[in-house]
């Protein structure tokens, strides 16, 4: 099933209409499409210009050397591995002092590492929309992001398809069938299920085949 757009644009406007600024999650497993839909939706809510932003929680990745030390690098990308803390603190700066620049990280999956202040969300973003694995989450800490959001959007894919789609991105940066395949098992479907099994109920599911 295709994402209805105007559905999920006219919920986003609806509780847009009551606040100053909104801040929506847009949440699923690895490989569900969540950057997709965000991209989609930010560009069918009218852009930049309509105010509209995107924050993905994929900037707050920790740093491989501080995964090394603690023995995480190997599961990059479970909910350990990122800085719950710091996506509070900004999440928080988004929608208690609108009126000033915050500035968020993006992931670089060339060089694998977050770039600081690499986004800036102004006083005119008024519909931020924030996509992540584990937003949901219903374990600390990241169950103390739940009250954050105006409005949250569930992307349901069966796990086959994750696995599918999973493999295929690995494949997609060179590495071969097999290694793309223990990558995906090993660790990204591993995370996919505690995304299933461990989300909290959003506003709105969206089923995707």
């Amino acid at each position: 099933m295709t994402p209805d757009l105007d559905a999920l644009a006219d919920a986003i406007r609806s509780k847009h209409a009551d606040k100053g600024r909104i801040l929506v999650a847009i949440v699923g497993a690895p490989a569900s499409g969540k950057s997709t839909l965000s991209d989609r939706l930010y560009h069918h809510l009218g852009g930049d210009k309509a105010g509209a932003a995107v924050v993905p929680m994929d900037g707050f990745h920790f740093d491989n050397g501080i995964l090394e030390e603690r023995g995480l690098l190997a599961r990059k990308g479970a909910p350990e591995t990122f800085d719950v803390g710091g996506l509070k603190r900004t999440l928080m700066a988004l929608r208690d002092t609108p009126n000033d620049d915050v500035y968020v990280p993006l992931f670089d999956r060339t060089l694998e590492i977050s770039r600081g202040s690499a986004r800036v969300i102004a006083p005119d973003h008024k519909i931020i929309l924030v996509e992540g694995n584990y937003l949901l989450l219903d374990q600390s800490p990241w169950s103390e992001l739940h009250d954050l959001f105006d409005l949250s959007i569930y992307l349901d894919v069966p796990e086959d398809t994750l696995r599918s789609r999973l493999i295929a991105r690995w494949r997609s940066y060179g590495f071969d069938d097999a290694t793309a395949t223990h990558k995906a098992t090993s660790n990204d479907l591993p995370n996919a299920q505690t995304v299933i099994e461990g989300t909290t109920i959003a506003d709105m599911s969206v089923r995707i085949d």
